[in-house]
């Protein structure tokens, strides 16, 4: 696919998808949500980690509204289902870490696109909000799935109902982000961040995912369980191996990942 919304680039084992659509704050209109599913998709099987970032002053503006003729008649559950599904199941069923680099607003569907990544480092200059009541609507794209789970069902409701913006480090401070991360260093760590996964055992970061998501469905037993299972798989790996003998010789590991 020619890419006309986003630009896609591959450096050290690191996909950076970057919105690129500035002059509406990267707002997400059919053509950008169709290609992020597959630059997801395409990044999956080439790099051992995916940055996902904006251009420009805005991380995602969120749905653009001005995509139509008639706001008015945009049929939502069609859109939902057909173009915005797609999209955020590449991003949360990605077999490599995620991390979605919030260079600044994140406002409606944008921030919960931000929240569908395994990790979420923002600006301090960020800010994210839940903006659908303003317009009559309820939270979507993933919203009403991540919020309560990240920052809990009271901050979610109050974040949903009020449709207040907030602060990266409010963020952060809730536990609804990984970090914030101040302006002028922000590119530099969340770039060491990614490099860091980048070279990393790949396969058991995979496993991570799979049990902590499997966690809020399962009973103590049923997770301990799940532990065991997927702890075995690693066990049997090059990178277990090589990360217990790394640590007796006192070296760094030479992960090959998954």
């Amino acid at each position: 696919m020619n890419y006309s919304t986003i630009r896609l680039s591959l450096s050290d084992d690191v996909a950076v998808i970057t919105l690129n659509r500035p002059k509406v704050m990267n707002a997400l209109n059919t053509q950008m949500r169709a290609e992020i599913a597959h630059a997801v998709k395409d990044a999956e099987t080439k790099a051992r980690v995916l940055v996902l970032t904006g251009e420009g002053r805005a991380f995602c503006s969120g749905q653009d509204l001005g995509d139509r003729a008639n706001t008015a008649n945009i049929d939502m559950e069609r859109t939902l289902r057909d173009e915005y599904l797609p999209m955020l199941k590449a991003i949360f069923d990605c077999k490599i870490p995620t991390i979605s680099a919030v260079n600044g607003a994140a406002a409606g569907a944008g921030a919960n696109l931000a929240l569908a990544a395994d990790v979420v480092i923002a600006t301090q200059s960020a800010v994210f909000l839940q903006a659908f009541t303003r317009i009559g609507l309820i939270p979507d794209a993933g919203g009403t799935y991540w919020l309560p789970r990240q920052m809990g069902a009271a901050k979610a409701m109050g974040a949903a109902l009020f449709a207040d913006p907030i602060s990266a480090q409010q963020a952060a401070d809730w536990g609804m982000i990984w970090e914030a991360i101040d302006d002028e260093e922000f590119e530099f760590h969340w770039w060491a961040r990614a490099s860091k996964l980048a070279t990393g055992p790949t396969f058991a970061y995979e496993k991570v995912k799979e049990a902590i998501r499997g966690s809020f469905d399962n009973t103590l037993d049923e997770q301990l369980a799940l532990e065991a299972k997927l702890q075995g798989r690693c066990g049997k790996t090059h990178d277990f191996k090589e990360g217990v003998l790394a640590f007796m010789e006192k070296r760094p590991a030479k992960y090959e990942g998954r």
